[in-house]
């Protein structure tokens, strides 16, 4: 988790742009499945995209992680960009 967070209570049910850095081919269909999110593709290293987005709560992350998984793409990492009031 990023710095900036670590004095911070984070409430899991509130709102929050994520990071979502995979490896793997995303296509038009990928972006799709993600309504409001963006993706973009690593232009030096191409086997890996960014998906980048507010995400309504944990249990909205969790479904975005497990279609990930169901797509056979590589979850690098995920990193918390900002909580929403």
């Amino acid at each position: 988790m990023d710095e900036k967070f670590e004095d911070q209570e984070i409430d899991f049910k509130k709102k929050a742009i994520y990071k979502i850095i995979v490896k793997g081919n995303t296509n038009n269909e990928l972006s799709n499945s993600f309504l409001g999110m963006q993706i973009y593709k690593d232009r030096i290293n191409k086997t890996e995209s960014s998906i980048v987005g507010m995400i309504s709560d944990q249990a909205a992350l969790s479904g975005i992680l497990n279609t990930l998984y169901e797509k056979h793409l590589t979850v690098i990492s995920v990193n918390l960009l900002e909580i929403k009031k």
